[in-house]
C-alpha cells in the first residue's frame, strides 16, 4: 500500500476551492505519478459554512473544516499545508507555525514572498521541510520552477513579462477597439476582471511583486518590492495607444528583470514593442513571461495567469513535487537560491529608448530648439513626427519624438528642460520602448 501524504487549505475561497477540486478529480492518477496518495486531511476557513459546502460540493466531508488554526496545525497525517489566504500578516504567522511544527509550505501568496520570502525560505531549511510558490508568479504558467531548475546552467540576459491580466485585457481592447482607459476599466470591473479598487493592478504593484520574485531566482540575490522601479498605465490614452500603432508597436505593461555588469534592474512599467515581437501577441487576460538565456536562447512561457484551476493547477504541482521529496526522504534540500548580494539598480542608471509625445509651439525654430535640448543632454533622436493641431485657439503641433537608446538619467534632464522651454506647452506622455526580442 502506497504511503498517504496529508494536506491541509488554508483558505478555501476561489483559490484553494480550485486546488482542493483538483486533488479530488485527478486524486487516483496523482497517485500513481507520485507514489503515494494526496489526501486531503484539513480545511481552515472563517466562513466554515459556505466551505463546508463547497467540499461537500466536490464529495469531501465537511469535517474537514475548522476555524482554529492550532486545531488545524494538530490535525493528524497532516503533512503538506497550503496557503492561500493572502495578505502579509496572518499569513506568515500561520506559515511560520506550520513551519516550525515540521509542515511542508505551498503557498501561492507573491506579496509575502515579494517581502519575506528570505526569511521564510531559510526557516523551511533549517526546519528540513519544504516552501514552494509556483502559483505566486502567472497563475498556472510553470515559470519559478523552470528558472529553479529546468534553466539551470543558463545566464539570463533578461526577464520580460505580461504578469498581470487586469491591465493586458484594458491595453488589449484599448489597442484593437479604440476606446478609453476609464471606459474599458470600468467594464473590465463589470465583468470581473478588475477589482473595485483596481490600484494594485493598474498601477503595477502587483507586477511589482512578482518581478521582485522572479529577479531574485534568476539572478540569485535578494530583490524585494521597494527595490521595483513601479509605474502603471493609468496615463495612457486613446492618443498614446493610435501613435504607438502608426509607429508599428503596441504598448503593454511589462515586468522586466535585467542584469548587467553585476547589478540587477527590476522594473515595471508600459513599453512599446514592436508588433511582431512574441509579447505583442498576448492578448486579454492571458500572461506570458519571455526569456533570454545564454544557452537556451529566447523561449516563452504563455497562459492563463490567474484564476481558480489555472492557480490550482500551480499548487497542485507543488504539492506532488513536495510528496515525492517526503517519500524519498529529500526534503528541505530546495532553500532559497539568494546566495549573492547583487547591487540593484536605480532609475538614473535604466537604458531604454524612449517615446515623448508633446504639445509644442508651431514656429519656426521650434524643433532645432527641441533637438538642441536633447543633444546637449546627450540624447540622440531616432525619428520624429509632427502633426498640426489646435490649442486654445491658436495654432500648436503634436509632437512625437523618439530616441535611440539612452541612459535613463540623461533623457530626464533633457525632460526637465523641455518641461521649462516657451516653446513646450505641455508633454503629454513619456512611455519606454524595447525593439530587441
Amino acid at each position: 500500500m502506497s504511503q498517504t501524504i496529508g494536506i491541509g487549505i488554508m483558505g478555501l475561497g476561489t483559490v484553494g476551492y480550485g486546488a482542493a477540486t483538483i486533488l479530488q478529480r485527478n486524486r487516483d492518477v496523482l497517485s500513481i505519478r507520485t507514489k503515494c496518495d494526496l489526501e486531503l486531511v484539513a480545511v481552515l476557513e472563517r466562513e466554515k459554512e459556505t466551505a463546508q459546502k463547497h467540499l461537500e460540493e466536490i464529495g469531501l466531508s465537511a469535517g474537514l473544516v475548522t476555524d482554529d488554526i492550532d486545531a488545524f496545525l494538530n490535525t493528524e497525517g497532516l503533512d503538506i499545508v497550503v496557503e492561500v489566504i493572502g495578505g502579509t500578516t496572518v499569513a506568515k504567522t500561520f506559515i511560520e507555525k506550520a513551519i516550525a511544527k515540521g509542515k511542508s509550505i505551498v503557498t501561492a501568496n507573491k506579496d509575502l514572498m515579494a517581502i519575506h520570502g528570505k526569511e521564510l525560505l531559510n526557516a523551511a531549511t533549517e526546519q528540513g521541510v519544504d516552501l514552494r510558490f509556483e502559483a505566486s508568479v502567472a497563475g498556472g504558467i510553470p515559470i519559478i520552477d523552470v528558472l529553479k531548475t529546468d534553466l539551470i546552467g543558463n545566464h539570463f540576459d533578461s526577464i520580460m513579462g505580461i504578469v498581470n491580466g487586469t491591465t493586458n485585457y484594458i491595453l488589449t481592447r484599448m489597442y484593437h477597439e479604440s476606446i478609453d482607459f476609464d471606459d474599458v476599466l470600468k467594464e473590465a470591473q463589470r465583468l470581473g476582471y478588475a477589482e473595485s479598487d483596481p490600484t494594485a493592478d493598474i498601477g503595477g504593484w502587483d507586477a511589482a511583486r512578482k518581478v521582485a520574485i522572479l529577479a531574485s531566482i534568476a539572478y540569485n540575490s535578494r530583490v524585494t518590492l521597494d527595490d521595483v522601479y513601479v509605474e502603471g498605465i493609468d496615463k495612457i490614452t486613446a492618443e498614446d495607444i493610435a501613435a504607438a500603432r502608426k509607429l508599428g508597436y503596441v504598448i503593454k505593461l511589462l515586468g522586466i528583470a535585467k542584469e548587467d555588469n553585476g547589478a540587477i534592474e527590476a522594473r515595471v512599467h508600459p513599453v512599446m514593442i514592436p508588433t511582431d515581437h512574441p509579447l505583442a501577441a498576448v492578448n486579454d487576460t492571458f500572461n506570458a513571461v519571455f526569456v533570454d538565456g545564454d544557452v537556451v536562447g529566447q523561449t516563452m512561457f504563455y497562459g492563463r495567469g490567474a484564476g481558480d484551476l489555472p492557480t490550482g493547477s500551480a499548487i497542485v504541482g507543488d504539492i506532488c513535487a513536495v510528496a515525492r521529496d517526503i517519500v524519498f526522504g529529500d526534503l528541505g534540500q530546495q532553500g532559497c537560491t539568494c546566495y549573492l548580494n547583487k547591487a540593484i539598480k536605480t532609475q538614473n542608471d535604466y537604458v531604454s529608448k524612449f517615446f515623448i509625445r508633446m504639445q509644442v509651439e508651431d514656429s519656426p525654430g521650434v524643433l532645432s530648439s527641441i533637438a538642441k535640448i536633447f543633444g546637449e543632454n546627450g540624447v540622440s533622436i531616432a525619428s520624429v513626427v509632427q502633426e498640426r493641431c489646435k490649442r486654445g485657439g491658436a495654432a500648436a503641433a503634436s509632437l512625437i519624438v523618439v530616441t535611440h537608446k539612452v541612459q535613463e538619467g540623461k533623457f530626464l534632464k533633457a525632460k526637465q528642460q523641455l518641461e521649462s522651454s516657451e516653446a513646450v506647452h505641455g508633454i503629454d506622455n513619456i512611455i519606454r520602448v524595447e525593439d530587441e526580442a
